[in-house]
């Protein structure tokens, strides 16, 4: 087994990522792609980031037999450049910072999660585009405004077929899934969009997590300190509150944090209770 520590970094110019990475941290290569790496079965990777547009790469990587991780929090980087005293911002700086982190504080994935998040990344574009058009149409007059509602329209159509794509992976990836959407009655095409926000949810609550962690992951705290600033994953958070919208039929402005610790637990619940079902039925010796 050998383990790779990598930095991915955009080039200068703006025309992709270049990889650096190591196997001991002294011997340095450099490449454009995660597949060009020389890893195998049972070697672990571990890198800063996973950009989006090296998913398939990172893909490969995993069905060549090797486990895949990623650093959860960035800042983790400065703060261990800082105790090392490294001052140089190269990125075989970086790899060395990052060979120094505790592997407590990687995160380990599989092709599901990294297939559902690429496609959660199109559909999320695609919101924020039309979100933009909206905002435009508001001010718009004229031919201008004709224009900006076709691309509304056109874009709306887009983010549909986007969550179709998502909701049809999901039900394919996520034993609960389909159980979670009659459950919580959002079947059928009129709640595609619904269905798409309880897909995101799916990529982020780990069966192996206790309710209390993945709360906070969503970023509902027991206790809120204003004074300190806590730090969630903001996308997980975002696809609760739709999802939180529409099963309970409220106003936006009717959301609350308590509303969502309860859906949220529902999910969890249904999550846990289908993952042990499961697993009853697996012969120890196949469930790894």
């Amino acid at each position: 087994m050998t383990r790779f520590y990598a930095d991915i970094h955009r080039k200068k110019d703006d025309s992709g990522y270049r990889i650096t990475y190591t196997t001991d941290g002294k011997t340095f290569k450099h490449t454009d792609s995660p597949t060009e790496m020389p890893v195998g079965p049972g070697d672990e990777v571990f890198v800063d980031v996973i950009p989006v547009v090296h998913t398939d790469g990172f893909v490969e990587l995993l069905r060549r037999g090797a486990e895949v991780y990623y650093l959860r929090r960035l800042t983790l980087i400065k703060k261990m450049r800082d105790k090392l005293g490294i001052t140089s911002k190269s990125a075989r700086a970086d790899v060395k910072t990052l060979m120094a982190i505790e592997e407590k504080w990687f995160k380990k994935v599989d092709e599901t999660y990294l297939i559902m998040r690429k496609k959660a990344s199109t559909f999320r574009s695609l919101q924020k585009t039309l979100e933009q058009y909206k905002n435009r149409l508001e001010a718009a007059s004229g031919d201008e405004r004709e224009d900006l509602l076709d691309m509304v329209k056109i874009t709306e159509k887009k983010l549909h077929r986007q969550a179709k794509r998502i909701v049809e992976e999901a039900e394919r990836r996520y034993p609960a899934y389909s159980i979670l959407v009659d459950e919580l009655g959002i079947s059928g095409e009129n709640h595609i969009l619904t269905q798409e926000a309880l897909a995101e949810i799916m990529m982020y609550v780990d069966p192996r997590w206790g309710l209390r962690k993945t709360l906070n992951f969503f970023g509902l705290f027991k206790n809120t300190n204003k004074k300190k600033k806590k730090k969630y994953n903001g996308h997980a958070r975002k696809a609760l509150e739709r999802l939180t919208i529409t099963v309970y039929k409220i106003k936006p402005k009717d959301l609350t944090a308590k509303l969502q610790k309860q859906l949220l637990r529902q999910i969890w619940l249904t999550i846990q209770q289908e993952t042990q079902e499961r697993l009853a039925g697996i012969p120890a010796q196949q469930q790894g």
